[in-house]
């Protein structure tokens, strides 16, 4: 029995600390994609070639080749690329809201549909159409007009709510022709900085009002695996490529946590093997004790599967306990950080996943205690 106890007290331990290290993760990383999430994981990065002294002023735009784009698509990191697409034509915009009226210049670009980060079934533009061309802008143009530019001129702020029911007006114009669109906003993205229509759209009007050639893009968005990997500050710094958002910082502080969880879950791996091997053991040496006691069963005719159920049931009985307190443990622990975590931001995930992981260790541990034992009297 103390063998017994001491297997239970170490497979506990370690079982306990891979559940609960890959539940902290899950919670302190997965987020409920909101703004307030501090290492929520964000695998879009968008990158564009660093401005030096006043290139720009002297005609020597740095852009994105199609081989710089084909040596980006091969890096072992990128999952996928989409280029920015800009407007190569004159945009205003109007707007009424509250009785007043107010229009700007602006600019306009596109990326592929599957880097836009709204609800896609409202994402489409066909010319010709009389529905309005929907848009997508920044989170944080809303908060510099709502707290910059309404503030100063007494206009009422507006929520993203609200948003959507301001009426906008915009004016296309190039190649001799202007032409008035309606528009709506749909969304605001965390991902993209900038003002984003659909690629139809820009496709159809850089064709309808500019007679410019295709450009080759100045910003590319880039699916990763992982944004904290130091490979890729490594290849930007070696290309002279910088990253939007300013999210470098987060990205690395949810890579080292990544790897202090896996060295933790580790830990915990060594622990639960070693209590299997200590039980392993102790069966071993409980079977040779008893060796004479099982052969003389056998030989009464009792067969070594029913000579081995009692073993089997205190085994399976131990483990069960052991996955019952490990699961309780964990909900504890969980409801203890939940309250510090909801004050950084944070949303804690279902601990399903964390639970199921202690499940199948367990049932795999039984497994293997269960085909060790009744080969062990088989032998005897």
């Amino acid at each position: 029995m103390a063998q017994i106890a001491g297997y239970a007290l170490t497979n506990l331990a370690g079982v306990m600390i891979i559940i609960t290290g890959l539940q902290l993760y899950r919670d302190v990383t997965s987020g409920d994609g909101s703004d307030d999430d501090v290492l929520a994981t964000e695998d879009f990065m968008i990158l564009s070639p660093k401005v030096d002294g006043l290139g720009s002023l002297m005609g020597t735009n740095k852009v994105f080749t199609a081989e710089d784009i084909a040596d980006l698509k091969a890096q072992p990191w990128v999952k996928s690329v989409g280029e920015f697409k800009s407007a190569e034509f004159s945009v205003s915009a109007g707007l009424n809201f509250g009785g007043r009226g107010m229009s700007t210049q602006l600019f306009l670009e596109s990326v592929p549909d599957e880097f836009i980060d709204v609800n896609l079934r409202e994402w489409d533009f066909k010319p010709g159409s009389s529905k309005e061309v929907p848009i997508v802008i920044s989170k944080d143009y809303l908060a510099l007009y709502n707290f910059g530019f309404a503030a100063s001129r007494s206009l009422p702020r507006i929520s993203e709510a609200m948003v959507g029911m301001v009426p906008l007006e915009l004016m296309l114009s190039g190649n001799g022709m202007t032409v008035y669109v309606p528009g709506r906003i749909v969304g605001f993205s965390q991902r993209l900085n900038t003002i984003a229509v659909p690629e139809s759209f820009i496709d159809w009007a850089n064709h309808t009002f500019s007679s410019a050639a295709d450009t080759e893009p100045s910003r590319l968005i880039v699916q990763v695996d992982n944004p904290g990997n130091p490979a890729i500050e490594r290849y930007l710094d070696n290309h002279g490529y910088e990253t939007a958002g300013g999210s470098e910082g987060v990205a690395r502080a949810s890579y080292v946590m990544g790897i202090v969880t896996s060295v933790v879950i580790g830990i915990g791996v060594v622990i639960s093997i070693l209590s299997l091997v200590i039980l392993l053991l102790s069966i071993s040496l409980l079977m040779q004790k008893n060796r004479d006691k099982i052969a003389s069963l056998i030989l009464l005719g009792y067969s070594p599967a029913k000579v081995a159920g009692y073993y089997v049931r205190v085994v399976c009985g131990v483990n069960a306990v052991i996955l019952l307190l490990a699961a309780a443990a964990l909900l504890c622990v969980r409801h203890a950080w939940e309250p510090a975590l909801s004050e950084m931001g944070m949303r804690c995930s279902s601990p399903a996943g964390a639970l199921a992981t202690g499940a199948v260790i367990m049932v795999a541990v039984t497994l293997i205690n269960v085909v060790y034992i009744r080969r062990a009297v088989s032998r005897c």
